[in-house]
């Protein structure tokens, strides 16, 4: 019991962080950021499943690694949006856990001994899955107990890990009060929507946490952008979400109808359908947003010594897997 040791506030609101991987993404941080917000006024827990990310064989089961991209990726959270993360608590899981590891593991027991393995796979998951996603989610579900919170932000698409959290709660926690239950993402920043495997390239259709300043010119470059197309716009979806204070200003020649200032999707999405805004003016105003973006994020990497170290980890850890995937 998390509040009752005095490691988290009481009737919180809590996200977990992705699983790890050996390249964080912009995308996944703006996924988070967008859980965060979603408190109501409650007290913020942001909980780092370092142990389940080792069960799930994430960044090959190394904990150095694990840990690195936790670094980075909360790093990258703190460069974008310091106001809010200044108020939220961090829980690793690993230390969590160690505080009453005995009645931790009883409670995973009693999760997976509740329901039939069907249940916890739910339709996403597939024979041939690790296990440690199975274990993952009774996990996760004993994570929650012991935050109690009053509410939980999942990703958007975790049908099965919402299912198990409010159906545990229904039918064995009837003392406790159930969290509710949220699924959602931040605003899509995909750069491209390709469908056959074999046209993507690498790293072409997102932006990393740790892209160079440059990236943010040459991958916008790159980017989908069909003339009067708002229903997958790229630059659009990117210029809402990263611009400051909500107004993005297209900076255009007198010739070309001089600067405008957009203060809402609407705004922006009739001139760019109707064709007043015109792609190549869009991606301009866009990519400059977006090379600000690239030079707060390499700054605050900078800044912290642990996130560099943890950047030249997940690079080294990269590079190992690209040999062994070589060798085969």
């Amino acid at each position: 019991n998390l509040p009752e040791l005095g490691k988290v506030p009481k009737d919180c609101h809590l996200v977990f962080l992705p699983l790890p991987t050996a390249d964080p993404t912009l995308q996944q941080a703006l996924d988070v950021l967008a859980q965060l917000k979603a408190s109501n006024n409650k007290a913020k827990v942001l909980y780092m499943a370092d142990w389940t990310a080792q069960v799930c064989s994430a960044c090959d089961a190394e904990p150095k690694v694990v840990s690195s991209y936790y670094e980075v990726f909360v790093t990258s959270l703190k460069a974008l949006d310091p106001e809010l993360m200044a108020s939220v608590n961090i829980v690793f899981q690993s230390e969590a856990i160690l505080l009453d590891p005995s009645n931790y593991w009883i409670s995973v027991i009693n999760v997976g001994r509740h329901f039939m393995l069907n249940e916890v796979m739910g339709e996403e998951t597939q024979d041939s899955d690790s296990v440690g996603n199975v274990i993952s989610r009774l996990m996760q579900v004993a994570d929650v107990m012991s935050v109690g919170p009053t509410s939980v932000a999942l990703p958007a698409g975790s049908i099965t890990a919402a299912n198990l959290i409010a159906k545990f709660y229904a039918e064995k926690l009837e003392s406790m009060t159930a969290p509710s239950i949220q699924q959602l993402d931040g605003p899509s920043i995909i750069l491209q929507q390709r469908e056959s495997e074999a046209h993507k390239t690498e790293n072409d259709e997102y932006y990393l946490a740790d892209d160079p300043k440059v990236n943010g010119k040459s991958k916008m470059k790159k980017a989908f952008c069909e003339p009067g197309n708002i229903s997958f716009c790229p630059p659009i979806e990117i210029a809402l979400a990263f611009s400051p204070d909500g107004d993005f200003v297209v900076s255009r020649s007198s010739e070309n109808g001089g600067d405008v200032k957009y203060t809402s999707r609407e705004e922006i999405e009739n001139d760019f359908k109707s064709g007043a805004l015109h792609p190549g003016d869009l991606k301009a105003s866009t990519t400059a947003i977006m090379m600000q973006t690239l030079e707060k994020l390499s700054k605050g990497l900078k800044e912290n010594e642990a996130a560099t170290k943890g950047l030249k980890s997940l690079k080294a850890f990269k590079k190992k897997m690209a040999k062994r995937k070589g060798k085969k």
